[in-house]
């Protein structure tokens, strides 16, 4: 959810947690597109009770002439990204990608590491709709407040989880608890293999559950080519609200794709 900006550690934060960020980023073995090489998960690797294996997740890319921190896309074109914090029951997330896809529409979810720890299924499912799947930190706390050596321990512990369950660290990283990234967190999701940071220039205050009305007025009056709307899963309002927003979307001649289509 939104937070304030909070003011940059020190660089001495940063040399502190050198020797980690190093270990972790040959680990991570970025690939020459700012892309991890991520072996497919076992389940993919061998196949599941006969079943055909599932194609290994996109892998993170850079994007040529955009910034570090990614707001929004191109306002020349009628696209937007509905993106969702991706923690809270489930079977409130499992209906939100059930009605976007009846849409049409396709999705990002930044998933919390605890709530795929808690929900494995739910990367699995996220793909299998056609949606994006990234990283929001593995435990969602304030990571702008944490030194360097913690924070890199967030969202390497997100990736790890994402790989284990379908083979690569996600396409995006997304700060917990802030709309930005401060420049050591950039540094250090660049570090672990993620070239940009998603932000979003549509803050719908779903969170904060002001009634359907409410999250539909303030995405509808904000919404605009090119926009990246900030939602969240374990919102009653905010599925109640999908469907307005999704045929506001469609009204407008908007698409609804995926934060890598946006950018593509």
């Amino acid at each position: 959810m939104s937070g304030r900006r909070t003011p940059v550690p020190r660089r001495s934060a940063l040399r502190t947690a050198a020797g980690a960020l190093l270990a972790g980023t040959s680990a991570a073995g970025c690939a020459q597109d700012g892309a991890a090489r991520s072996p497919a998960p076992a389940a993919a690797r061998n196949g599941e009770s006969g079943r055909s294996a599932p194609r290994p997740a996109a892998t993170p890319r850079r994007f040529p002439g955009q910034p570090v921190q990614i707001e929004h896309g191109s306002r020349g074109r009628p696209r937007v990204a509905l993106t969702f914090h991706g923690q809270g029951d489930p079977a409130l997330a499992r209906t939100v990608l059930a009605e976007a896809e009846r849409a049409g529409a396709r999705l990002t979810v930044l998933a919390v590491g605890s709530w795929l720890d808690r929900n494995p299924g739910m990367a699995r499912r996220i793909l299998d709709g056609g949606h994006d799947l990234g990283n929001h930190t593995q435990s969602h706390l304030d990571i702008n407040a944490m030194d360097g050596t913690r924070a890199y321990e967030e969202i390497t512990g997100c990736a790890q989880r994402l790989r284990r369950l379908t083979g690569s660290i996600g396409t995006w990283f997304r700060p917990s608890r802030a709309r930005y990234a401060t420049p050591l967190v950039q540094d250090l999701a660049r570090r672990a293999c993620y070239p940009h940071v998603l932000s979003y220039d549509v803050e719908s205050l779903d969170f904060t559950s002001p009634g359907v009305a409410a999250v539909t007025r303030k995405v509808a009056g904000e919404l605009r080519n090119g926009s990246v709307v900030s939602l969240h899963f374990g919102c009653r309002d905010t599925i109640a609200a999908l469907p307005l927003l999704l045929t506001e979307i469609d009204r407008r001649r908007l698409r609804a794709v995926t934060a890598t289509e946006l950018l593509t």
